[in-house]
């Protein structure tokens, strides 16, 4: 049985939020980011006509798109959005995976014998759109990547649904840039080689792939091929990530404490931006030598970056280490996370900030999470499986 899997976009999701609330928005050129240094988060499809993109520096859209209106956004009202719209999608759907803020894979294999599934996504696309107010565009096809590359395509008029016959005739005339995984370097150095069109991908030996490129080679040569079994994951919302270090013996040292933290912020922002969380809520634990325990809580906006969430925990321990006392354990809590695909705050910082994290992500990314790291955390060791608990919920 061929598979069914259907890819679920939001459109333009947090312009639409914007416009949800305030209706005067509609129709304008409108741009979601922040301030004249930072960057692009999101822009209508009045503003694409100009050019503007998501992640352009905002100086450069306002240069293609004057007349554009900028908000700087409001995470909390597209998370609580995109929580509305996964209650309505999981409440009918029988496997779905939210990959993102404002975007789902459904896995509906098995429903033609019901139901059309074409007829059966549609109607639950109209009951997003009912319930929520929120526009949303869907594509029908055999595995995840045809189905988000056919959702592309259909925006913003139609629904598309790729049958298996007709998966390689739909992928072969578009751009290899349409293909998951195929970034900007990896298309210009195809582009190089003459090789710009899927077609063209498709039909290159896989082996010459993997030596251009590397061990990503044949997943896109797979991908250019129309072959994707990655499976529907079954979506469940983590609720915290956190990390406690216990020390061998008991310390009042308040420089290297203050070192570690800072150490443990940057792991742990690390590995919230590699699986695209942002977290509103930071906990900050300590532990006596006499094992009294104490906690300081804030609620932040939505955050993922490292200078935000270390200001943060260097507040909360002022706040709760007023006894001066040794202390045997310091830990640190990330909770109220929410699902999205802006791995910083791009609605607070600048492109050098944007490029800057960037740089270090792929580095940590490539050569481990001690590749590079501010001198202020160098205390904090992260191999040291003895003092380093790590709780992931």
């Amino acid at each position: 049985m061929a598979r069914a899997i259907v890819h679920m976009d939001l459109d333009t999701f947090f312009v639409s939020c914007e416009r949800l609330t305030n209706s005067e928005l509609s129709g304008i050129p409108l741009i979601i980011g922040g301030g004249d240094r930072g960057v692009v988060a999101s822009c209508s499809y009045e503003a694409r006509k100009f050019g503007v993109r998501s992640a352009m520096p905002i100086h450069m859209a306002m240069k293609l798109c004057p007349q554009a209106k900028i908000i700087k956004g409001d995470m909390e009202l597209y998370s609580r959005l995109s929580h509305d719209v996964t209650q309505v999608i999981q409440e009918k759907a029988p496997i779905m995976e939210k990959a993102s803020i404002d975007e789902f894979y459904l896995d509906i294999t098995g429903m033609d014998k019901f139901h059309g599934s074409y007829k059966w996504t549609d109607e639950l696309a109209q009951s997003v759109i009912k319930e929520t107010g929120l526009p949303i565009s869907f594509s029908l096809s055999v595995n995840k990547t045809v189905s988000k590359i056919a959702t592309g395509e259909g925006k913003p008029k139609g629904n598309l649904e790729i049958p298996e016959g007709n998966v390689q005739s739909f992928l072969n005339p578009l751009s290899i840039q349409k293909i998951p995984m195929v970034g900007n370097v990896t298309f210009q150095l195809l582009s190089r080689i003459g090789v710009r069109k899927i077609q063209t991908l498709s039909e290159m030996p896989p082996e010459v792939l993997q030596q251009m490129i590397g061990k990503n080679g044949l997943d896109i040569w797979k991908k250019a091929n129309g072959i994707d079994h990655t499976p529907v994951e079954p979506y469940t919302e983590r609720k915290s990530i956190s990390t406690e270090h216990t020390f061998s013996q008991d310390t009042i040292d308040i420089i290297m404490l203050k070192s570690i933290l800072i150490g443990m912020v940057e792991k742990l922002a690390f590995q919230l931006r590699s699986e695209q969380w942002l977290t509103s809520t930071i906990t900050v634990k300590i532990r006596y030598a006499n094992f009294d325990t104490e906690t300081k809580q804030c609620k932040i906006a939505y955050t993922s970056a490292d200078h935000i969430l270390t200001k943060n925990v260097m507040e909360l321990f002022d706040k709760v280490y007023q006894r001066r006392m040794r202390l045997r354990l310091i830990g640190i809590r990330f909770s109220g996370l929410v699902r999205g695909t802006y791995q910083i705050d791009l609605f607070e910082d600048t492109e050098e900030m944007l490029s800057l994290y960037a740089a270090m992500d792929k580095m940590k990314s490539r050569y481990g999470f001690d590749a590079v790291m501010r001198c202020a955390g160098a205390s904090f060791k992260p191999n040291n499986k003895d003092e380093i608990l790590k709780r992931i919920k």
